[in-house]
């Protein structure tokens, strides 16, 4: 050995686990891979041997497909003993979508933030077979092209219950400041914001795991957007506060799992990047907002790229959150456009 030191950010991991496979982190505790029909075409969840069964971190969306890869992962690489224990980090359908399942049909106990147990229940339930006014005129407030909107006025809205289990009542509550025991290891829990409200993250006393979720990644940073149900919110602010506020807890030994791309070790400097890239987005956008601007016009500013039109729903609603921050921080102004449409221009 030459004594050289290993590359401050850096992939342990440079291939995922194959469908059906697990890869190994650590001892008692599995990585796997789950397939999304998405742009964004996985998402990662890990199985932590309690002993006696598994506790399993998210759990993929609901569909025949997800659930016959479990069976097979349940088989397989969890040798046939029983998940006891899902938790879910955060509300997304691509995490918390068989949850139900696995209570309903394997009588695994869901721990969840108490947040996003109440937005998934909440959803789940909320099936609309024609889109609600409420969404509609936010997508005309944002801008939205009126070609891809009389395209989504054609089509049923997509609902949560599509892609979600149903969810029995009950779950066990997990919060700020809690310590959960999983996988022979004793974990701090930390909530992130901005992607999802009360985002769980996962820390460990033991050794230097940190299960992340969506609220750290490590080549993409997570969507921060504003919804019809609050349509004032600004998650922008949520995101830096819990960015600088897990920042403090960053190591540079520390192996991180995150809910999708691959592991890594180097989490100060990621931390670093993610609360740059934003500050740096809403730079770029108050400097572009000398002339009034809706937020669907902000796309290449923010983005630094074209937006597909796969890609136009969660961009739109992006743009909509790093305008709101401006504007809660009093950096631009508003008025109503003649379509309807909010346009921002900055002070002075």
């Amino acid at each position: 050995m030459d004594g050289a030191r290993p590359p401050a950010f850096r992939h342990p991991w440079p291939e995922p686990p194959a469908p059906g496979q697990a890869t190994e982190i650590a001892e008692g505790v599995l990585w796997m891979r789950l397939p999304l029909p998405m742009a964004l075409d996985h998402v990662n969840v890990y199985a932590l041997d309690d002993g006696d069964g598994w506790t399993v971190i998210d759990t993929g969306i609901s569909s025949k497909k997800t659930r016959g890869l479990w069976s097979d992962l349940m088989a397989g690489p969890l040798a046939g003993k029983p998940v006891t224990r899902v938790v879910v980090t955060h509300h997304h359908p691509d995490h918390v979508g068989n949850g139900g399942w696995f209570q309903s049909e394997h009588g695994a106990d869901l721990v969840s933030s108490r947040t996003a147990w109440l937005f998934a229940r909440m959803l789940t339930l909320d099936v609309q077979e024609s889109w609600p006014e409420e969404t509609l005129e936010f997508y005309r407030s944002a801008g939205m092209a009126p070609e891809i909107l009389a395209k989504r006025m054609s089509e049923r809205p997509f609902n949560f219950a599509d892609t979600v289990y149903p969810m029995p009542l009950g779950f066990v509550r997990i919060k700020q400041g809690d310590v959960i025991r999983m996988g022979g290891r004793d974990w701090d829990v930390h909530m992130g914001n901005g992607h999802a409200p009360e985002h769980a993250t996962f820390w460990s006393r033991d050794d230097n795991l940190v299960i992340s979720g969506d609220q750290i990644l490590s080549s993409i940073s997570p969507n921060l957007g504003v919804y019809a149900t609050e349509p004032m919110a600004d998650p922008v602010s949520d995101w830096l506060e819990a960015c600088e506020r897990l920042q403090a807890l960053a190591r540079p030994d520390q192996v991180v799992l995150p809910g999708h791309k691959l592991p890594f070790v180097g989490l100060p400097i990621r931390m670093k990047q993610l609360i740059e890239n934003h500050h740096g987005a809403l730079a770029r956008l108050l400097d572009d907002l000398d002339a009034p601007k809706a937020a669907s016009d902000c796309f290449v500013t923010l983005f630094k790229r074209p937006i597909r039109d796969g890609e136009y729903g969660l961009a739109l609603v992006e743009a909509v959150a790093h305008l709101n921050h401006l504007y809660h921080t009093g950096a631009v102004t508003r008025a109503r456009r003649e379509d309807g449409a909010w346009v921002y221009q900055r002070k002075g």
